[in-house]
């Protein structure tokens, strides 16, 4: 998934986790440049920043040094730093702010410092207004439609969100034209620097092109999972001695590999090792002077392995369709058959305007069981009604804490997992349940609704859920609610027979 979950420490604190990042000049105005990087997967509607790390999106000048099997860009020049920090979250101090409001502050390559409210949509613009910034929850644009195995897939990150920071800046303001208009553009998150630090850490994360990290070094089956090594290194830094062996053999291996996902071998060995030598470098590439499209992404290291001159800007923009152009040239080089994924753009698209990241999405999502029984409601009631009846097989034990409307069960699942729920609603006479989550399943917020009615041949128990995936992906979170429904009321089949 782009550069979500890549490595097992940014698995471990989610608000460091880089998951994408994105270049594309402003619709309408090719004078200003857009710079979008997404961070902490799966941030449900409440994600913050961490206060213990630098967020930063840098630009540097890039050159070709070559074409087809010599091809190569080399960065070159000083880099131009976009630093964005946080606080903790503070109590409101104007009236219309949320209860809880988390500040931050954008440094420009200038040394200037913007201030802004996380959440703000309108942003925040330097002194003299030709630099806008933004910080804040908003819907994952990333989406996959196809797998390794070439299965085509739907969006297995529909409805989720991210923390998006965005730069809207005037080019030629920190961007010098006279020594070329391409560029290469890495997002990253560091510790923040303490004064005592006398050398820069390594970054937590860090990522160029997407998929560098989970598609590629990491493809391979079985392999020694090499995505924290990989970012730990210094972005734009030349990688020499045992590590540039270690990985260009795996980029060879990875290549390979895909090469023939369909039993053909579309690469030969000069344009595979030129493809290698590019990868190594990993930075998105932009030419700020040429069109920037859905489809440009990836166009500039394409015709450049080819021995071209690249036509277009590259760059990637937020409803470009980066895994279909992925897979077909690592496959065969955009010469078979063009594969196609089921998912054909993100939860929500990208917009024109400022902030661009389309807004967070909280719609609820609703996962409903129903299971008809050969028992009277009544009889069915005194199960699934109570509470604190330990009827699921799922659970392993309960302990209620209080009585009545707030009272709190905690469940210990048969898998080790506490689950917490509150009771909010009972009604005894019409045989409804309604309970909702205090912790223990990845999603936020999260309402259970139950119900036992009477029918032709007994009764009916209706489960419903409505929640938001929050700290997990949607599809992870929906695939635990719906084994739990499932699994507990075929259950109450085998207790009470069911119509057949």
């Amino acid at each position: 998934m782009s550069d979500h979950i890549d490595g097992p420490r940014v698995i471990a604190d989610p608000a460091i986790d880089v998951t994408d990042l994105f270049a594309f000049t402003k619709p309408g105005d090719v004078s200003r440049l857009v710079l979008v990087a997404d961070v902490f997967p799966f941030a449900g509607e409440s994600g913050v920043f961490s206060n213990a790390a630098r967020y930063s999106i840098v630009v540097k000048h890039v050159k070709v040094l070559g074409l087809g099997k010599q091809a190569k860009f080399v960065p070159f020049g000083q880099e131009v730093r976009f630093l964005f920090q946080f606080d903790t979250l503070k109590q409101a101090t104007t009236a219309g702010q949320q209860p809880k409001s988390q500040v931050g502050t954008c440094t420009l390559p200038n040394g200037e410092v913007i201030t802004l409210l996380v959440g703000d949509e309108a942003g925040a613009y330097s002194q003299d207004r030709s630099t806008r910034v933004f910080a804040g929850v908003r819907s994952d644009p990333f989406y996959i439609g196809i797998l390794p195995d070439l299965k085509s897939v739907p969006n297995y990150l529909q409805d989720d969100n991210v923390m998006g920071l965005v730069v809207e800046l005037n080019i030629e303001q920190f961007l010098s034209l006279q020594e070329g208009s391409l560029f290469g553009v890495i997002a990253e998150t560091r510790p923040k620097q303490t004064k005592k630090q006398a050398l820069e850490p390594p970054p937590y994360d860090w990522v160029g092109r997407p998929e560098q990290t989970n598609y590629i070094i990491n493809a391979l089956p079985e392999s020694i999972d090499l995505r924290d090594l990989w970012n730990q290194l210094n972005p734009f830094e030349v990688i020499s001695g045992d590590l540039a062996q270690v990985f260009k053999k795996r980029l060879t291996d990875s290549f390979e590999f895909w090469d023939m996902r369909d039993g053909i071998k579309n690469w030969d060995a000069d344009l595979l090792n030129a493809h290698v030598n590019v990868r190594m470098d990993d930075f998105l590439l932009i030419d700020v002077a040429k069109p920037v499209t859905d489809t440009s992404h990836m166009e500039i290291e394409q015709s450049t392995i080819a021995g071209n001159t690249y036509q277009t800007g590259g760059g990637r923009t937020l409803n470009a369709n980066v895994i279909e152009i992925l897979v077909n040239y690592l496959v065969n080089r955009n010469q078979g058959k063009q594969y196609q994924g089921e998912a054909q753009q993100a939860t929500q698209l990208g917009l024109n305007t400022f902030p661009y990241l389309a807004p967070a999405n909280k719609k609820l999502l609703k996962i409903s069981h129903q299971v008809d029984l050969l028992a009277s409601p009544a009889d069915v009631w005194k199960v699934v009604g109570q509470f604190s009846s330990q009827w699921s097989p799922l659970i392993a034990s309960i302990k209620t804490i209080g009585s009545g409307i707030g009272q709190l069960r905690e469940i210990e699942t048969i898998d080790g997992k506490t689950i917490i729920e509150r009771l909010e609603s009972l009604d005894q006479k019409n045989k409804t349940l309604t309970y909702s989550l205090v912790s223990g399943v990845p999603a936020k917020p999260y309402i259970g609704y139950m119900q036992v009615t009477s029918n032709s041949t007994g009764s009916k128990v209706d489960w419903t859920v409505q929640y938001r995936p929050s700290g997990q992906a949607e599809l992870i979170v929906h695939l635990i609610i719906d084994t739990m429904l499932e699994r507990s009321l075929k259950s109450l089949i085998v207790r009470f027979g069911t119509p057949k």
